[in-house]
């Protein structure tokens, strides 16, 4: 593809696969037929990624060929993808791209959840249901930054997990 005036051509290094390309790909559940495509998928697969700037169109201020970057797009299961400017953060240099490439989505959601939907703040107790998931061990570690007694729910394999994350209680559902 090409960057738009607004866009950053990106060679992806890492994607990453999350529930959101599953029910893509499987069409299931079928309640999501219509809006995701009733045979084969409406939109090209992949949302998260990771990778390295390639070229910038002529409104992009921000990022620059070179920079190392992850963010969320459309069809990003390619090997270059065009994303609007503000889809994409600096990738820091102590972050692999497999690493960064796993973070948009389930971070993203776990930290709307906690801090804009659920207004946490320092002292509050949180229970964090699904904890070893892939929201929900952003969720745990997002809620003790903003100072908040955790506790996480996850099955017994992954209560040691979820504990070395930084829940203060885990239950063993």
């Amino acid at each position: 593809p090409e960057a738009g005036d607004d866009e950053v051509l990106v060679r992806v290094h890492a994607p990453s696969v999350n529930p959101a390309d599953w029910y893509a790909m499987t069409g299931s559940p079928y309640v999501a037929r219509p809006q995701m495509g009733l045979r084969t998928p409406k939109t090209r697969l992949g949302i998260d990624f990771a990778g390295v700037v390639e070229a910038v169109g002529g409104k992009v201020t921000r990022l620059q060929p070179g920079d190392e970057v992850f963010g969320a797009g459309t069809g990003t299961l390619a090997e270059y993808v065009a994303v609007a400017e503000d889809g994409l953060v600096l990738k820091p240099a102590n972050v692999s791209f497999e690493q960064a490439a796993a973070v948009p989505v389930a971070g993203l959601t776990a930290l709307q959840g906690l801090r804009d939907k659920g207004r946490i703040q320092p002292g509050q107790q949180v229970l964090i249901n699904g904890a070893s998931g892939g929201v929900g061990t952003f969720a745990v570690q997002i809620a003790k930054a903003f100072g908040a007694e955790v506790t996480g729910v996850s099955s017994t394999k992954n209560v040691e997990m979820v504990r070395l994350i930084g829940a203060d209680h885990v239950i063993d559902y």
